[in-house]
C-alpha cells in the first residue's frame, strides 16, 4: 500500500463528489435543504433570471450555491477543517450574516442604500470563504464561488435592484422575506 494512500481521504472525495452531482438535481437537493431555503433560493432564481433575463444562468448561480453549502456541509461534518480554518468559517459566516442584514435594511429603509458597504462585506465574505477551502477544493468549485460572488458583487447589479423604482423590487421583496424567515429560525 502506498504511503499517500488513504481510504478515508478517497471516501472523503467521493461524497464531495457524489453529493455535488445530486445537488445539480432540485428535487435530492430537498433532502439537504430545509423549506425556507428552498424559498429563498427559488427567489434568488427568480431574482437573477428577472435581472439577467437568462434562466440558464440564473439556474447554474442557485446550482453552484447548492453544491457550495452541500460540499462545505460534507467536509464540516468530516472534520476536515483546521482550528485556523474554523476561525474563518466563523468570519464567513459573521460577514456574511452582516451582509443579509444590510441587505434587509437597504430593502426597507428608503435611501439606506450603500453600495460600498455592500462590495466591501461581499469581498471580505469571498476573502473568508476562500481562506476556508483553499486547500479542500478543486479548482473548479473555486470557480464556482468567484462566480456567486461576481454576480451578487456586481455594482450594475446591486444598483439595479436597490433602486426604489426598481421593477426587481417585487422579486428583491420576495428574497428578502426568506432571508428574514431564516434569521428568525437561526439559519443565517
Amino acid at each position: 500500500m502506498s504511503e499517500g494512500f488513504r481510504a478515508r481521504d478517497i471516501g472523503l472525495r467521493a461524497q464531495k463528489k457524489i453529493l455535488g452531482r445530486m445537488a445539480s438535481n432540485k428535487s435530492v437537493a430537498k433532502v439537504f435543504i430545509d423549506e425556507t431555503t428552498g424559498s429563498l433560493l427559488d427567489n434568488v432564481y427568480r431574482l437573477a433570471k428577472a435581472y439577467t433575463g437568462n434562466r440558464k444562468e440564473a439556474e447554474k448561480l442557485v446550482k453552484n450555491i447548492i453544491k457550495l453549502v452541500v460540499k462545505l456541509g460534507v467536509l464540516y461534518r468530516n472534520g476536515q477543517f483546521s482550528n485556523e480554518e474554523l476561525h474563518h468559517a466563523e468570519r464567513f459566516k459573521q460577514r456574511f450574516h452582516s451582509t443579509a442584514m444590510a441587505v434587509v435594511s437597504f430593502y426597507e429603509v428608503d435611501f439606506s442604500y450603500d453600495r460600498m458597504y455592500l462590495l466591501t462585506a461581499l469581498a471580505e465574505a469571498r476573502t473568508a470563504l476562500g481562506l476556508l477551502v483553499g486547500r479542500h477544493l478543486t479548482d473548479k468549485s473555486i470557480t464556482r464561488i468567484d462566480s456567486i460572488f461576481n454576480f451578487f458583487g456586481d455594482p450594475q447589479f446591486l444598483d439595479t435592484v436597490f433602486r426604489r423604482d426598481s421593477e426587481l423590487r417585487p422579486e428583491l421583496g420576495r428574497v428578502v422575506e426568506d432571508m428574514n424567515r431564516a434569521m428568525d429560525e437561526g439559519g443565517m
